[in-house]
């Protein structure tokens, strides 16, 4: 028996690659788009999928742009959608809906293991043959445990490891960072602001950070400004991980003492983890 055939559409690098290899080993075919248009190359192509995991902001040609033209085409108009979005405006949801999408997720707020389970609803499953135990390839630990574990600010796997602070307000985006740093054996604490960075600085000094932008409050240039002033600290790493890529915020990034600056569009786990394992040696 072939295997369901499913598309997911999403120009985030990161989340893109882990649904992917998420799907790939619960035993589905599935094929990648970094962006609406890329799919519809592929569709009207001769692709013919299962289901689509479509996201809403897109270069070129964005998820409600790509429903309208699939609901034109009675070839593709009968393909179940599930809509992937930062956003959970009522009124884009609703909208969504109408062009036919069947699930509606939002990034901050979902796990990968619960896009598999709307999968398997969607196409009436009720099991998916996956690969076997030792042939996958994890992505984390238990999400229960993780979960709990970042509920209270830390991860630990195992004495010795390297430690890293993550500083990410995106839930999802956190997880995805807290477990894969958990299953490569590294120690890991987490804070979405300021207040929580210097509070754990203050018990825990890590062996790198990790550093987005973009946070409530007091924002990262200014957590990384007074990190550098701090004679206790000042010699720990930073990463600057960030959706800012303009020319002038890595310049200013790197004046204030980030050791690198990556956009996270442009890297997978995989490469940053990489990353931080080169810097720290």
């Amino acid at each position: 028996m072939n295997p369901k055939k499913i598309l997911i559409v999403e120009d985030d690098s990161v989340l893109r690659d882990v649904l992917v290899e998420k799907l790939s080993k619960s035993g589905y075919s599935v094929e990648s788009a970094e962006d609406g248009e890329v799919a519809m190359t592929k569709l009207h192509g001769g692709l013919n999928p299962d289901i689509i995991l479509l996201d809403i902001l897109m270069p070129k040609k964005n998820g409600m742009e790509v429903m309208e033209e699939m609901n034109a085409d009675e070839n593709l108009k009968k393909i179940p959608i599930v809509i992937i979005s930062n956003s959970g405006q009522p009124v884009e949801i609703e909208r969504a809906k109408a062009l036919g999408a069947k699930d509606f997720l939002i990034k901050a707020i979902f796990d990968p293991a619960e896009v598999l389970e709307k999968v398997k609803v969607i196409l009436g499953e009720t099991a998916v043959t996956a690969a076997p135990k030792e042939a996958e390839v994890p992505v984390s630990v238990s999400a229960a445990i993780i979960r709990e574990d970042a509920q209270k600010g830390s991860a630990t796997p195992k004495e010795g490891g390297y430690g890293v602070l993550v500083v990410e307000d995106d839930k999802f985006l956190r997880e995805l960072f807290i477990r894969k740093l958990f299953s490569d054996g590294f120690k890991v604490e987490n804070a979405i602001d300021a207040n929580g960075v210097f509070e754990i600085l203050g018990r825990w000094k890590p062996d790198i950070i990790l550093l987005d932008l973009i946070l409530p409050g007091v924002d990262g240039f200014e957590i990384l400004s007074r990190i550098k002033k701090d004679d206790t600290i000042k010699d720990i790493p930073v990463i600057v991980l960030s959706n800012l890529g303009q020319q002038e915020d890595i310049d200013r990034a790197m004046a204030l003492g980030a050791k690198d600056f990556m956009v996270k569009a442009n890297f997978t786990l995989d490469e940053i983890i990489a990353r931080v394992r080169v810097i720290l040696g």
